[in-house]
């Protein structure tokens, strides 16, 4: 049996892989519609899409022993749950997928923008993959207009590869494409 990965606390956070029980706390994260803006134009998602799309799809690219999941993250000082960071092969259910590019993506409580709380935890997770001899890169989509989440992909290292269509089982959505390799 492999032993589950661990992502070490950083500075100011601590790292949990989530799960099914975990559904209340993804459910409370996309009520913001502010939040919710460049995912699917600003509309919360409900608890049937929780329950019969959102876990479902986390649950098919879940392995704890690759990493490859949802972390929460969390303030280390008061248990506060501000949201997660994705970790997972990228195109993993598409024709397109590699197993060696490890995709991340974040989503956070509006009042951690601007903190350096997604780039912290992006590069926690970095960190323990980076020497893994099965990753070769690591890699982000952002709709090309969420200048904040490409501000963190450009602070990890990232460099912009080019505008794709994301595929995904609620529809096509343009993205820009960035990557950077595992080691330096």
């Amino acid at each position: 049996m492999k032993t589950a990965l661990h992502i070490p606390d950083s500075e100011r956070l601590r790292y949990r892989l989530m799960g099914a029980s975990d559904a209340p706390l993804l459910f409370e994260l996309d009520q913001d519609p502010v939040v919710m803006e460049f995912l699917n134009y600003g509309k919360p998602s409900t608890w049937e899409d929780i329950e019969q799309y959102f876990v479902p799809r986390i649950e098919a690219f879940t392995d704890p022993a690759t990493g490859c999941s949802l972390w929460e993250v969390a303030d280390k000082e008061n248990d506060e749950y501000l949201g997660w960071i994705l970790v997972r092969q990228y195109g993993f259910d598409t024709h397109y997928h590699a197993a060696d590019n490890i995709e991340l993506g974040w989503r956070l409580k509006q009042h951690c923008w601007g903190k350096g709380i997604a780039t912290e935890a992006a590069q926690a997770i970095v960190d323990v993959l980076r020497d893994k001899p099965e990753v070769n890169c690591f890699s982000a989509i952002a709709d090309e207009k969420n200048y904040g989440s490409i501000g963190v992909m450009r602070k990890l290292g990232m460099q912009f590869v080019d505008n794709r269509i994301h595929h995904t089982p609620k529809g096509d959505f343009p993205v820009a494409y960035y990557e950077m390799p595992a080691t330096f």
